[in-house]
């Protein structure tokens, strides 16, 4: 009979007992839990808290423990939500914190010093400074540079260029944001005393991961400059910047950063074909020493395509410095 068994023969007869199957079902040895060993090496592991490290474990664990693949599974997952709350209790303590600092709190910044080989209006050697601080809000950003360059031959200035920068920028949405510049360059070899750029515009994320970065921003400037004769010159221009880093190797950098000005014929005119374009490329190649301490070699080109009268148009600078960030 079904869900029944026979009993045996009592008193010259049979009987029947009817037991249902459920019950020899349960009464039949359970399957043991998840081995001590794997589930002590599962714990170690997370005990690391290195997530990489807890998955291989993991998933070795579900290859060679099939039956467990369950408990296992169960145990990974208590662990990636204690990781994903303790990430977001430490990002909102860190918005909190860039929210109530002060603007000169939360600064970072690296200084550079070292020696550099020019050829184009001349062909010497010197000494080289730059310091550059940022500043990493919630919403905001903001970046400073200053950079020097000095030469004296025979007790004769060769060379003499400051630079000096400002730049604040403001993520609107995922990937894009706004940015402002506001810089001023000295450089009497290149004919100007001064020359002064405001500029403002939108800009794109292209490329973000943790080994490879691509920006690109673009907009309306006005930039004014006074030549060493004492004339001044005024004009609307429009500025186009590419900012790349590519992450080659560990404690290997390769950056390239890229900024275009093409002036107008006048102040209020609209740029279509420009009197007087500007072009700076600055590529770097990094290589770290210590957490806080690298060597950086560049290669800068400064083209000018109306170069003030006896100067030429194309200025290229080789750069050797150390890096130490603080």
């Amino acid at each position: 009979m079904a869900g029944e068994i026979m009993g045996g023969a009592l008193a010259g007869g049979m009987f029947r007992i009817a037991v249902p199957l459920a019950a020899l079902c349960l009464a039949a040895p359970l399957r043991a839990e998840l081995p001590a060993p794997v589930r002590a090496m599962i714990d170690a592991a997370i005990a690391t808290g290195n997530a990489e490290k807890i998955a291989t474990v993991v998933e070795i664990a579900k290859q060679t423990n099939p039956a467990d693949v369950a408990e296992i599974k169960a145990m990974h997952d208590v662990f990636l939500t204690r990781l994903a709350e303790r990430k977001a209790e430490e990002a909102t303590a860190k918005a909190e914190a860039a929210r109530t600092a002060g603007f000169f709190e939360r600064w970072e910044g690296e200084g550079q010093i070292g020696a550099f080989y020019a050829d184009g209006n001349n062909s010497n050697i010197g000494v080289t400074g730059t310091i550059e601080l940022e500043r990493e809000g919630v919403d905001w950003s903001h970046r400073l540079r200053a950079r020097g360059d000095y030469q004296r031959s025979n007790g004769r200035t060769t060379r003499e260029q400051y630079l000096a920068a400002y730049e604040p920028r403001y993520d609107i949405d995922e990937g894009l944001f706004a940015y402002g510049l506001l810089q001023y360059e000295s450089d009497r070899f290149q004919g100007f005393d001064s020359r002064q750029a405001v500029s403002g515009g939108l800009g794109y994320q292209l490329l973000d991961s943790d080994g490879l970065k691509l920006s690109v921003k673009a907009g309306p400037a006005y930039r004014r400059t006074v030549f060493l004769s004492g004339e001044a010159e005024n004009s609307l221009a429009g500025l186009v910047g590419l900012d790349f880093d590519w992450q080659i190797a560990d404690g290997l950098t390769l950056t390239q950063d890229t900024n275009m000005v093409a002036e107008a014929a006048g102040s209020a005119t609209v740029i279509i074909d420009s009197s007087n374009t500007t072009l700076n490329l600055v590529t770097a190649l990094r290589a770290k020493i210590s957490d806080r301490v690298s060597t950086r070699l560049s290669y800068t080109v400064d083209y000018n395509s109306n170069p003030a009268p006896g100067a030429v148009s194309t200025d290229t600078l080789s750069r050797f410095t150390i890096v130490y960030g603080f």
